[in-house]
C-alpha cells in the first residue's frame, strides 16, 4: 500500500493508501489529530447554525466517549456495539470509540421496525446501543433484549418520564469518559496500539433481499485495500469537503463519511437529513458529493418537471443549451474532435444556461460525483454530464468493503460500473457470476459459517450478479436471481427496464414481471410529488395517494409515458402493459429494504393478482 503523492497547489492530492504504523482508523484519527490538529474535520448544524470540530477535538472527543463506554462496562476487546440513529457527530464518534477499544461497531438502520432492530441487536450480542432519539429508544425497550446493559440517546427530548436505569444521554457518557480516572493520552494510546489492522473493526447487516439480514464481518485492513484501490484509479484531495447524509449503517456512506476522510483528511458536514438535502447541498457547495440512483433520478425529475412549468423562454434557451452540450459531449464520447465554433458555443451556453443549474443544484464546487450502491439508467448520466457535472458509476458489495469497480479520470463509458480496481481480480464464472478476490475480501458472517461458505469459496466471492467486460470496464447484466428468460427464450435484464421506465419524472419505482411468459408487464408507483404537480397544472383534483393513482388522466399520462420509453428499447424489453400501484411501497410492509431497494419476490406475490390481470388479454 504505498505510493506517490501528488501535489496540488497547498493541498495534497492522495493517490493511494499509506499508513505506516496507522494501520487501523483509530490510529489514523490519531495521526490526523497530531499532523492536522487545528484543520476542520467535522462541522454540523445546531439549531439552524453550522458548528465544527478540528481534527484535535475529534480525537479529543472519541477518547471521551471510549472511556464512557468502559465507566459502563465496556469490556476492551470483547464487546459489540450498536448504533441506531441518524447521520449526526455522534454517530462517528461512537462508531470510533467503539473501536478503539477494539470493540466491534453495528450500525442499525433507523428506519428498521422494532423486530427488525431486535434480531440485528440480538444477532450481533450488542450490550450496549447509542440510540438517536426518543422514537429509536422505543424500539429497544419495546424488544426482548435481556444482554443489553446501557441504552446510549444522543437527543435527550422526552427522556423526562423513563426510569429505566440502563439509559444515559450522550452528553452523560462523554462528561462520564472526560472525568474517568484512567483517561489520559498515554493509556488511550495504549489502548490504540493493541488495535490490528486484522481485527474485526464492524458489522454492516446486509439489505436482507432474500430473508434475514446478514451480518458482514470487516477487518480494518478489508477497508484499507478497498481505499487503496479507490484512490488509485480516482485520487481525492485534503481541502475536499463531504456531505454526510446517505445511511451512516450502509457500507457506502461509511467510507464517505468515515473511512476516506480519515485516510485523506477531507472535513465531512452533517447536514439536517435526506429530507433536506438540497437544501444543504447549496449551503455547503461540497466538492465531493455520492448518491445512490434515486438522488441522481430525483434530482433529474425534479429539473425536467421545473423547467416544464417554466417560462417558453427559459424552456427554449435551457433546450437550445442543453442541444449544444450534448453534441460537445457526443463527440467526446467517441473520440471526436470538437470544433471551435461548438466550443465557443458551449461556452455561452454554460455561462448564460448550464450554470445556473448546477448552481441550483448545490455542486457548483464539486469535482468528483459518484453513483453507486445500485444500477442507474445511462440518460440520467448523460443529463448530468451535458450539465458539466460528469458522475462517476461504480461498483462494488459489503462483502468486498464497499467498491470493487469505479470510472478513472476521464475515462467513464456509459453503461459499464467503471474500471477494475487494481486492488482485486475479477473473473466471470461460465454463467456470467461477477467473482471477486482480494484482501479487501469480508471476513465472514457473523455466527453464519454456511451462508460464508456459500457465499466464498476458494478466495472468490461469489456476489451474486451477473456481467460481462466491456474492453477494460464491467457492465453488470442483473442480479444472477432476477434474470428474467421470457417463453421464446431470450434474457432480458429487468434492472435496466426498469431504470428505463424510470427516466419519467412521474415514476418513482417500477417492477418489471416477464419470466417464462410471452411479453413484459409493469406495476409502477408514481413520484407523488411530480405527479401531484402535472395534475395541478392540468386541474385534475386529488386529495391523497390512491386518488391520483386511480384518476383517469394519470392512468392515461403514465400508460403513454411508458409507451414512449418502451419504443426506445428493444422488442423483447418492451413493456406492453402496466397498472399503477394504489399505495406507496413501504419498507414497514416488507416491500422495501432498509435501502430503499424493492423486494421483487414480495411484490410479486403480493400482487399476483394484479399482474395475473394484465396477463388476461393479449396487448
Amino acid at each position: 500500500m504505498n505510493g506517490t503523492s501528488l501535489l496540488s497547489g497547498n493541498e495534497r492530492t492522495i493517490d493511494h493508501v499509506d499508513v505506516g504504523e496507522h494501520d487501523t482508523f483509530p490510529k489514523l484519527l490519531r495521526r490526523n489529530a497530531q499532523t492536522r490538529g487545528d484543520r476542520v474535520a467535522l462541522r454540523w448544524k445546531e439549531l439552524g447554525v453550522w458548528r465544527e470540530a478540528t481534527w484535535r477535538e475529534y480525537h479529543a472527543r472519541v477518547r471521551d466517549v471510549a472511556y464512557g463506554l468502559i465507566g459502563l462496562g465496556v469490556s476492551p476487546g470483547r464487546d459489540h456495539i450498536a448504533i441506531l440513529a441518524d447521520n449526526c457527530v455522534e454517530w462517528v464518534l461512537a462508531d470510533l470509540a467503539a473501536q478503539s477499544l477494539g470493540a466491534v461497531s453495528v450500525g442499525v438502520y433507523p428506519t428498521n421496525t422494532a423486530p427488525q432492530v431486535e434480531y440485528v441487536v440480538r444477532h450481533a450480542g450488542c450490550s450496549v446501543v447509542v440510540a438517536y432519539d426518543q422514537e429509536q429508544l422505543d424500539k429497544l425497550l419495546d424488544s426482548d433484549l435481556p444482554d443489553l446493559r446501557a441504552i446510549i440517546v444522543v437527543e435527550e427530548k422526552g427522556l423526562a418520564r423513563y426510569d429505566d436505569p440502563r439509559i444515559y444521554t450522550f452528553d452523560e457518557v462523554e462528561s462520564l469518559g472526560h472525568k474517568h480516572p484512567d483517561n489520559d493520552v498515554e493509556g488511550f494510546d495504549e489502548l490504540l496500539d493493541r488495535t490490528a489492522t486484522d481485527d474485526v473493526g464492524i458489522i454492516v447487516y446486509t439489505s436482507g433481499t432474500t430473508g434475514q439480514p446478514k451480518g458482514a464481518m470487516i477487518s480494518h485492513r478489508n477497508v484499507l485495500a478497498m481505499a487503496d484501490g479507490w484512490l488509485r484509479l480516482t485520487p481525492f484531495r485534503e481541502d475536499d469537503t463531504v456531505v454526510s447524509y446517505l445511511p451512516l449503517c450502509h457500507i457506502l456512506e461509511r467510507c464517505m463519511s468515515v473511512f476516506l476522510p480519515l485516510l485523506v483528511g477531507s472535513s465531512v458536514h452533517f447536514g439536517e437529513g435526506v429530507h433536506t438535502i438540497n437544501q444543504d447541498l447549496r449551503q455547503i457547495a461540497p466538492t465531493v458529493f455520492v448518491g445512490v440512483p434515486r438522488i441522481w433520478e430525483k434530482m433529474h425529475a425534479a429539473h425536467e418537471v421545473s423547467i416544464s412549468e417554466s417560462s417558453r423562454v427559459n424552456r427554449t434557451m435551457f433546450r437550445k443549451g442543453m442541444q449544444v452540450a450534448e453534441q460537445v459531449q457526443r463527440r467526446r464520447e467517441h473520440g471526436q474532435p470538437v470544433s471551435t465554433a461548438l466550443r465557443v458555443g458551449h461556452w455561452l451556453a454554460r455561462v448564460l444556461v448550464l450554470r445556473a443549474v448546477v448552481d441550483q443544484l448545490g455542486l457548483r464546487r464539486a469535482r468528483f460525483l459518484m453513483c453507486g450502491a445500485a444500477p442507474v439508467a445511462p440518460e440520467i448520466l448523460r443529463f448530468f454530464d451535458a450539465l458539466g457535472l460528469p458522475v462517476r458509476e461504480a461498483y462494488g458489495q459489503t462483502e468486498c468493503a464497499g467498491l470493487a469497480t469505479i470510472h478513472s479520470g476521464d475515462q467513464r463509458r456509459y453503461g459499464t460500473v467503471g474500471h477494475l480496481s487494481p486492488t482485486v481480480d475479477v473473473q466471470l464464472a461460465d454463467d456470467g457470476e461477477i467473482l471477486v478476490r482480494g484482501e479487501s475480501v469480508f471476513c465472514g458472517y457473523h455466527r453464519n459459517p454456511e451462508a460464508t461458505a456459500l457465499t466464498v469459496v476458494d478466495g472468490w466471492l461469489h456476489t451474486g450478479d451477473v456481467g460481462t467486460m466491456d474492453g477494460d470496464c464491467l457492465r453488470i447484466t442483473d442480479r444472477k436471481k432476477d434474470i428474467i428468460i421470457t417463453a421464446g427464450g431470450k434474457n432480458v435484464s429487468p434492472q435496466e427496464v426498469e431504470n428505463h421506465l424510470k427516466l419519467s419524472p412521474y415514476i418513482k419505482e417500477a417492477v418489471v414481471i416477464g419470466d417464462r411468459r410471452k411479453y413484459l408487464v409493469g406495476l409502477v408507483q408514481l413520484d407523488y410529488e411530480n405527479t401531484g404537480l402535472w395534475a395541478e397544472h392540468e386541474g385534475i383534483g386529488y386529495t391523497t395517494y390512491k386518488d391520483l393513482a386511480t384518476t383517469a388522466e394519470v392512468v392515461a399520462m403514465i400508460q403513454g409515458e411508458v409507451r414512449r420509453l418502451s419504443d426506445q428499447l428493444a422488442r423483447v424489453e418492451q413493456v406492453k402493459k402496466v397498472s399503477i400501484l394504489t399505495k406507496e411501497l413501504d419498507e414497514d410492509d416488507d416491500e422495501l429494504t432498509a435501502t430503499q431497494k424493492v423486494r421483487r419476490k414480495v411484490i410479486e406475490q403480493r400482487y399476483c393478482d394484479l399482474i395475473e390481470s394484465l396477463y388476461a388479454e393479449v396487448p
